[in-house]
C-alpha cells in the first residue's frame, strides 16, 4: 500500500501515527505530496476528487481518503489491540474525541486562513474571533472530559496530532500549565510522534 502524505498536514500525520501505533509501518510506502486549495496536484486529484491528503492507495482496490476512513480500514489489518474500540461506551468515547480533534484541526486551518494566509485586506476579524473562541471552548471541554487514563485509542491520536499542529502553526493553544498541555507533552514522547515530526510550509503557487 501507499500513503499520499504531507509533512505539515495534521490529518495526514494522524494516519501515519496510527500506522506506527498499529505496527503497519513496514507495509505502507509513504509518498509526500504538496497540496493546497490554490494549486492542483494531479496525482492526488486522480485518487481523491477533493484533492486532499491523506489518501491510501490499495493494490487492486479503490483508494481510500479521509483520515477517519483510512484509520478505520487500517484497524482491520493488524493483530494488536484495536485502536478503535469495537463496542460499548469505549467506542463512542473514542469516536467522540476523534470528532472533537478533527474539528479542532479544521477550525485551526480556518483561523490560519483568516490570520496568515488570506491577503490582509480580505481577512474578517469577527470570523477570526469566532474561530478562536471555538478553540478555547474546546480546550475548556477537554480539561474536564479528557480521560488520560484510558488505553490508547484513535481519539488520542487525533487529538495529539491536531494540538501539535496548532502549536506548530503558532495558533492559540492550551495554556502551558493546563492538564491538556501536560497530556500532550507526554504523548509527544511516544515513538510514533517522534518518528513523524511536522515540517514545511504550504506551497500555494
Amino acid at each position: 500500500m501507499k500513503l499520499y502524505y504531507q509533512t505539515h498536514s495534521p490529518f495526514a500525520r494522524k494516519v501515519l501515527v496510527f500506522i506506527h501505533e498499529s505496527g503497519l509501518a513496514d507495509r505502507i510506502e509513504v509518498i509526500d505530496h504538496e497540496t493546497s486549495p490554490l494549486v492542483r496536484n494531479r496525482d492526488v486529484f486522480s485518487e481523491n476528487p477533493l484533492g486532499k491528503v491523506p489518501v491510501l492507495i490499495r493494490p487492486g482496490l479503490s483508494a481510500l481518503f479521509d483520515s477517519d476512513v483510512i484509520c478505520a480500514y487500517l484497524d482491520t489489518l493488524h493483530n494488536r489491540k484495536k485502536l478503535i474500540p469495537l463496542e460499548g461506551e469505549a467506542r463512542w468515547e473514542a469516536l467522540r474525541l476523534q470528532a472533537l480533534a478533527q474539528g479542532l484541526a479544521e477550525t485551526g486551518i480556518a483561523l490560519r486562513w483568516e490570520t496568515a494566509r488570506r491577503p490582509a485586506h480580505l481577512r474578517y476579524e469577527p470570523l477570526q474571533e469566532g474561530y478562536a473562541q471555538k478553540l478555547q471552548e474546546s480546550y475548556r471541554w477537554l480539561e474536564g472530559e479528557l480521560d488520560d487514563g484510558a488505553g490508547l485509542h484513535v481519539g488520542h491520536i487525533a487529538l495529539a496530532t491536531a494540538l501539535s499542529w496548532i502549536r506548530f502553526r503558532d495558533l492559540p493553544a492550551p495554556q502551558p500549565e493546563s492538564r491538556v498541555a501536560h497530556w500532550l507533552s507526554r504523548f509527544e514522547e511516544r515513538p510514533s510522534m517522534q518518528l513523524t515530526p511536522l515540517s514545511g510550509e504550504t506551497v500555494d503557487r
